[in-house]
């Protein structure tokens, strides 16, 4: 069974840095591509970005890019959302995805977090 456990969400100031983690477990990690979405309240979820396998590709939203930087350690079954320079807009409820096939980049069709509370105050 995959679980994929995040953490790290919290309160911070405008123009600050927030680190999230997302610790997975259940299943071979370093095959999978690993994503971050969030989802603020009254919107949709969003796409922010995603890492492949070997962590030697990233994509990230055009609101994000630049700010946010997405990393992983195989070694540590862990995945990582490094937030700088944050918006009140970046407040949301950020969610750590799994893809369900090893190799596949569609990272919304697999796993998904119990997500984490960010709150960016201005």
């Amino acid at each position: 069974q995959v679980q994929l456990v995040e953490s790290g969400g919290g309160l911070v100031k405008a123009g600050g840095s927030l680190r999230l983690s997302c610790a997975a477990s259940g299943r071979t990690f370093s095959v999978y591509t690993m994503g971050w979405f969030r989802q603020a309240p009254g919107k949709e979820r969003e796409f922010v970005g995603d890492i492949s396998w070997n962590g030697r590709s990233t994509s990230y939203a055009d609101s994000v890019k630049g700010r946010f930087t997405i990393s992983r350690d195989n070694a540590k079954n862990t995945v990582y959302l490094q937030m700088n320079s944050l918006k009140s807009e970046d407040t949301a409820v950020y969610y750590c995805a799994a893809a369900r096939s090893p190799y596949s980049t569609h990272v919304s069709d697999g796993y998904w977090g119990q997500g984490t509370q960010v709150t960016v105050s201005s």
